[in-house]
Order: structure tokens, then C-alpha cells, then sequence
């Protein structure tokens, strides 16, 4: 199968960071080429690579534009969103694209991924009319209590490269609903699709200062943004060794930290299930994406009875997958991210095969012949046999790998599902209700699945993990990304014309 040609003779665009409303070169000078995961002779682009000195001015402006934002009413906010929105949907085709050159995954995903960046931008637009509080009785008379939201102040969004607009939408839409500005730092594999996103955002009106954006490696940007004094709040996704850094930094000058991690991520399968479905549902769950996701379905628990059967159709779907360039619209999976994601994979599969004595049942290579030669493509692939122990069912690769573990029931199933220390996403697949609640009430994930992959997640629904998945808060939803972008202010109104003390005066009843 032909890959999609590329012009590799062009000079590549140069592109700068965006600070107090300017676009500006990086201080040092310094540019990062980002190469086309598919084709690396491809340059996507150049990139600043940016340094402390960077983030400090842009930390700056957005200190400056805060009182203005803070003070910008809500409903007017949400007016410069709906803009937004609508300019992401007339753009989402070229963006799309734009994604799958410079991240891999093939254009049907990269158009969801838009797509997911647009609902959360209206979604979080109607929020700008409600940010509700809530008034409560007083327990003294004469008195009025309420609460209400405020904005935190600046904000240090950090985003992967593996969703590189929807995820930089699940926080950048509710941070500016709130009245917070923001520095926003993408994965250095994936600024671009970041930098569509914010020229978007200043095209819809969002004023001077309020989004920065700086460029860079983690440890010359990123670092130096989490440490930052002027940064209030810090929103990071990412892997859960960097996230500790992160929490880690973020505590040393008391700022609000918000973690998104990584997973390990199991479908359960029945005697029950309908096989079909299920085996559709782990195909997508674990090979979509190349199975770079943190919800990937990266464990199958196969009930002992069905288990050679369900191999079998599991085998059937996924030998025919082609393998590509994700521009090509026949080709179903795309490379994975770069050089070192390949290398971990590689080395990941070793282990499954040599140390833990898992039976390789299909795939396990990388592809560099050919159409392959200049990417990073590695086959879909299989272990069976797998133990739950094995370091491959219990450590995250993020990358096309799956174990197929068997179990002898319901008990076992949620055992394992459970033996892990992510705890992000599961699913069962069972004809039984009684079943699928008992698996929805007993596996410790922050997200659960009857009949599907672990994967896809509505803008209106929480999403995040437990355990080592994160840190407890939670990203979509209103309720719960409104409640990492704000702060509660409670507000009492004595209008009884004297001094009452809480808990210290008596209030008797009339008559008594």
C-alpha cells in the first residue's frame, strides 16, 4: 500500500511563541524541527525552543491581563468561546489535518479529536450564563449566606501530545470560562495543532495576555513554569513519573496542582458476551490511536470458556489492519510518536517474550522496509498466555500491545482488573445486568463501560482516574473542571443592626 506523498524539498515554516498578544521569537533564538512521525524526511515545522527566560515574560502578561479578564463579565467570556467554536468547526478539516502530519493517528481520529475541542469549547460557553453557587439558610436570623466562584488567577496548562487539541480544550475553555489566564506549554512533538488552537482563540477575540503560549522541552520550559512565582494553578497530563515532578514542584510554593496520569486499562469479556462485539471493541480500544492513549485497552480478561474462541475472532480483525500513513484514508493505524516511544515498545514486547514467558500470538515488529523505511510503525500486537503478575499486564507501554489474560469468573475478572496501580478506565462485556453492576461497583476506576472499549470520552461527563491514574480531580464536566479552574468564596450579609456571634449566641424561639 502507497503512502500519501510528501513534498520533502520545501523550507519548513517557522513558527513563535505567543505572548501578550504578540507572536515573538524565543529569547535564545533557539528552534526545535518537529518531524512527521510517518515520514521523517517530512519537517512539519520549526519551533522555539524556549527557556526560563521565555516563560517569565509570559507568565508576566498574563499576570497583567488578569484583572481586566477577572473583571470581564462571564456572559462576555462565553461570547468570545462561542467564536471560538465556530471558527474551530470551519477550520476542523485543515486542523485535522495539520494534527495527523505532525502526531501520526489517522485523519478519522484527528477529526474527533477537533471535534472534541469544539463540543468543549460550546459546552463550556454555556457555563459563562450559570457558574453557579448557591445560597443557604443562616443558622442566626437577619442573615443572609451564599457562595460563590472566583477565578484562581494564572494558570500553567501542560498537555501531551497524544490528544494535542481536545486535551489543551478540556482545560484551556474552563480556565477562561472562570476569568484565569494562562501559559500554556504543548508536548514538544505536537505544538502546532496548540498554536491552531490559540491563533483560533485571538482571531475570536480573546484579549492581549490572557493565552500565552511557550514552546520547549520540559526541562527548559516546563520546569521552569511549575516553579514559576506568579503561577497559581497547575494543570498537567502526562505520565505519572513526571506528574509526581510536577506535584512535587507545584507544592514547594503552595500552587493548586491537578494531575492526569496514566493507565492500564482492562475489558473484561464473559462467558455471556457477544463475542463479535467484543472483539470490535478490543481492537479499536487497544490498536486506535496505535494504542497511544491513557484509556487504551491495553488488558483483555477472557472468561476460560470462550477464551480460544474469543482469540480466534480477536486474531481475525486484527491481521487485516492496514498500517500507514495516517493521511491515507484506507490506512486504519498510524506510526507511533517518535524514536524513544519506539524504542519502549520494543523493548516492552522483549520483556513479554523473554523475561515474563508470555506467547507472542501475533505482530511484535517494528516495520522499516520499504513504504516503512523513514517512520516509526510497529506491528499491532498479541501476547496471550499472559498472567496477571507479568510485568507486560501490569506496567502502561502506550503502544500497540495487548495481553489477553483468562480468568475462570466474574471474581477473578475484577481481581485483575483492579491489580493494578492505575486506576483510569474498564469495561465488561456481559448479556447479564446483574453482572454489569456488580463489575461497575467493584472496579476502582474513574471510568466504566458496559458493551464498549474503555476509550471515548463525552465533554459532559467527568473524566480522570483513581490511584496512580491522577491525584483526585477530575477534567470535563462542569462541575468538575469548574472546580479546579475556580476558588468557593463564602459571603455573609448581617442585616440585623447588631453584632451576632456564630455558634456563640443562643438563639431562642419565640414563645419558648
Amino acid at each position: 500500500m502507497a503512502q500519501a506523498k510528501l513534498k520533502t524539498d520545501t523550507k519548513p515554516d517557522s513558527y513563535k511563541n505567543y505572548i501578550g498578544g504578540r507572536w515573538v521569537k524565543p529569547a535564545s533564538g533557539g528552534m526545535m524541527e518537529n518531524l512527521n512521525p510517518a515520514d521523517t524526511r517530512d519537517v512539519v515545522g520549526l519551533f522555539p525552543a524556549s527557556t526560563a527566560e521565555d516563560v517569565d515574560a509570559a507568565v508576566n502578561a498574563a499576570v497583567e491581563a488578569f484583572p481586566k479578564w477577572k473583571a470581564t463579565p462571564a456572559p462576555k467570556r462565553a461570547e468570545i468561546l462561542y467564536k471560538l467554536g465556530q471558527i474551530l468547526i470551519e477550520r476542523k478539516e485543515r486542523f485535522a489535518q495539520d494534527m495527523t502530519r505532525e502526531m501520526g493517528k489517522v485523519l478519522k481520529e484527528t477529526r474527533g479529536d477537533v471535534q472534541e475541542a469544539i463540543d468543549m469549547t460550546f459546552y463550556t460557553a454555556g457555563e459563562g450564563r450559570r457558574l453557579h453557587g448557591y445560597t443557604t439558610p443562616s443558622e442566626l436570623p437577619d442573615k443572609m449566606a451564599m457562595c460563590v466562584r472566583q477565578p484562581i488567577g494564572v494558570s500553567a496548562l501542560i498537555t501531551p501530545w497524544n490528544f494535542p487539541m481536545a486535551i489543551p480544550s478540556w482545560k484551556m475553555m474552563p480556565a477562561l470560562i472562570c476569568g484565569n489566564t494562562l501559559v500554556i506549554k504543548p508536548a514538544e512533538d505536537t505544538p502546532l495543532s496548540t498554536i491552531n488552537l490559540v491563533k483560533a482563540a485571538e482571531e475570536a477575540g480573546v484579549p492581549p495576555g490572557v493565552i500565552n503560549i511557550v514552546m520547549g522541552v520540559g526541562e527548559q520550559a516546563g520546569a521552569p513554569l511549575t516553579a514559576h512565582p506568579g503561577v497559581r494553578l497547575v494543570s498537567f497530563t502526562g505520565s505519572t513519573d513526571t506528574g509526581r515532578i510536577v506535584a512535587t514542584k507545584a507544592a514547594q510554593t503552595d500552587k493548586i496542582c491537578s494531575l492526569e496520569m496514566g493507565g492500564k486499562n482492562v475489558i473484561m469479556v464473559m462467558e455471556d458476551a457477544d463475542l463479535d462485539l467484543a472483539a470490535e471493541g478490543a481492537v479499536w480500544g487497544a490498536f486506535g490511536t496505535s494504542g497511544q492513549r491513557c484509556t487504551a485497552a491495553s488488558r483483555i480478561v477472557v472468561h476460560k470458556r470462550v477464551y480460544k474462541k474469543f482469540v480466534e475472532k480477536l486474531t481475525e480483525r486484527t491481521k487485516p489492519l492496514r498500517i500507514g500513513n495516517g493521511l491515507n484514508k484506507n490506512v486504519e493505524v498510524g506510526p507511533v510518536i517518535n524514536q524513544d516511544a519506539v524504542e519502549k515498545i520494543l523493548y516492552y514486547i522483549g520483556v513479554g517474550k523473554d523475561k515474563d514467558g508470555a506467547t507472542l500470538h501475533l505482530g511484535g515488529n517494528r516495520l522499516d522496509k520499504g513504504e516503512y523505511r523513514n517512520g516509526y510503525f510497529i506491528e499491532p500486537t498479541i501476547f496471550t498466555d499472559v498472567a496477571p503478575r507479568m510485568r507486560i499486564a501490569q506496567e502502561e507501554i502506550f503502544g500497540p500491545v495487548l495481553s489477553v489474560i483468562p480468568c475462570r469468573d466474574l471474581d477473578e475478572a475484577i481481581e485483575i482488573g483492579n491489580s493494578v496501580k492505575y486506576g483510569l478506565s474498564a469495561s465488561i462485556y456481559t448479556r447479564d445486568v446483574n453482572r454489569a453492576f456488580t463489575a461497575m461497583e467493584a472496579m476502582n476506576t474513574g471510568i466504566f463501560y458496559v458493551n464498549s472499549s474503555t476509550i471515548g470520552a463525552e465533554v459532559h461527563l467527568p473524566f480522570g482516574g483513581t490511584k496512580a491514574t491522577g491525584n483526585g480531580h477530575r477534567e470535563g464536566a462542569m462541575a468538575s473542571s469548574l472546580d479546579i479552574f475556580s476558588e468557593w468564596k463564602a459571603i455573609y450579609v448581617d442585616y440585623s443592626g447588631k453584632l451576632q456571634k456564630a455558634q456563640i449566641d443562643e438563639f431562642k424561639i419565640a414563645g419558648s
